[in-house]
């Protein structure tokens, strides 16, 4: 019957310390190397996750030479093994001399039992973790589609996404809130596609780039009264979904005539049983403040009940930490072969650039950005000069509380180095120069697992 316990390497070359650390891990199955041609060839036929390594070994046991090679053919054979580095009295600067090399941690000497244990325990659990996150990403789309087109990692736009999967299979009118550029239309798109209606039609009417006169024709066509048919968009909308952009651009004698169309539609109805009626479901959108409007009389209050039974709030590109470089990664995926094929990346530069810029207009300033960058790019990489983001400075408002302010610093510069990692442990933890425990404590203490 083969061993199933996980599989630990433990190079050391005093047997009697040997004995001891064999007898210690009856949980693991252990192996055992007295210098490096062993260990290598125990790494090579076993692949152990986890290894103990004494730096001193023949034929230097004395000093780190041989030790220090060791660690660097396991790491280039076997990159995810985890190394535990042993460190005697005054040989600190040797051990942070092997984290710094790619060991995973240390432990001194004389051997403390339950310490290392702790550390061994630990170091297994930390592999399991980065193998289990390395599948998932491995098996995840590459550009982390949410909900129909939206792109995003960022736990704020993902609860809105779940927001609009629930009340989908619903009829309640929902109104989006959000600035210019947020994707207002693709959410909306996005409702109506997992809706009922889906294979009914989905008609757009843009409110503010029609004049009232116009919007009127457009909305309502040939509508007199509640005994005629609506024409019109709302007529064309008719078993579907009717999209208003920017509701919140409709003027106020406009206002009134879709309130009396959706009283008398919802009358009629009422009044007959037979019939379908509007059969119409209402999505809105709007970049202003529906509801500051309303208590200033510029957007009528008993319309905007009407309207918003749902309201969903879509924040900004700037709220969306690490969505920047996720989505300039899928823009220069869907428009380098047509508008430069020679550009393969973003360089470290831009990378930092689309995380520092507040993006006043959101996702499609972005992709404005990301087309003028592959247009005008000399090399293979994007540089910030290529997204005329080299020179910009942003101020951002003052947080007085300090523990505040270092967890948002540091919720903001984890979620940017795991959308630049593409969610792995190891690469994030390199680029914000801390160790991988370190990393896990940090996701664990800001409940920013899973």
């Amino acid at each position: 019957m083969s061993d199933t316990r996980p599989k630990l390497l433990i190079v050391e070359d005093d047997p009697g310390l040997q004995r001891q650390l064999r007898w210690a891990y009856d949980a693991y199955h252990v192996f055992i190397a007295g210098d490096r041609e062993e260990a290598i060839d125990l790494l090579r036929a076993e692949t152990p996750d986890v290894v103990t390594l004494d730096l001193g070994l023949p034929p230097d046991p004395d000093g780190t030479s041989e030790g220090f090679a060791t660690l660097a053919d396991m790491l280039r054979i076997k990159p995810d093994t985890k190394i535990i580095v042993a460190s005697g009295h005054g040989e600190r600067e040797s051990a942070l001399e092997a984290i710094a090399g790619g060991a995973y941690d240390f432990y001194q000497k004389p051997v403390d039992i339950n310490e290392l244990g702790l550390i061994v325990s630990r170091a297994f659990h930390v592999h399991a973790l980065e193998r289990d996150n390395a599948r998932l990403v491995e098996s995840a789309p590459r550009d982390k589609q949410v909900l129909g087109q939206v792109i995003t990692a960022a736990p704020e736009m993902i609860r809105v996404a779940r927001t609009i999967e629930r009340v989908a299979p619903t009829d309640v009118f929902v109104l989006l809130s959000g600035g210019s550029g947020t994707g207002k239309g693709l959410l909306a798109q996005a409702l109506h596609d997992a809706s009922q209606r889906r294979d009914g039609p989905f008609v757009t009417v843009n409110c503010a780039a029609l004049s009232s006169a116009t919007l009127e024709a457009e909305l309502f066509g040939e509508f007199g009264s509640d005994k005629r048919p609506a024409g019109g968009r709302i007529g064309a909308a008719r078993g579907g979904t009717l999209f208003l952009d920017e509701v919140g651009d409709m003027d106020l004698s406009l206002q009134a005539q879709l309130l009396l169309f959706l009283q008398q539609r919802r009358e009629a109805d009422a009044g007959d049983r037979g019939a379908k009626g509007m059969d119409i479901r209402i999505l809105c959108a709007s970049h202003r403040d529906l509801g500051a409007m309303t208590a200033a009389g510029t957007f009528r209050e008993d319309l905007y009940y009407r309207l918003a039974e749902v309201v969903v709030r879509i924040p900004g590109l700037k709220d969306r930490p690490g969505d920047p470089a996720l989505l300039a990664r899928h823009f220069l995926n869907r428009f380098a072969d047509d508008l430069n094929p020679q550009v393969k990346g973003l360089a470290p530069d831009a990378l930092a650039a689309l995380d520092a810029w507040s993006w006043p207009g959101n996702v499609r300033e972005l992709e404005n950005r990301m087309k003028r960058a592959m247009i005008l790019a000399e090399g293979k990489l994007i540089t910030a000069a290529d997204l005329d983001l080299d020179q910009e400075t942003q101020g951002g408002a003052d947080v007085i509380n300090l523990k505040l302010a270092r967890e948002m610093a540091d919720r903001r510069a984890i979620r940017h180095a795991m959308a630049r990692t593409d969610g792995n442990i190891s690469g994030a933890a390199r680029m914000l120069g801390i160790s991988r425990p370190t990393l896990y404590d940090l996701l664990k203490h800001y409940h920013m697992q899973g």
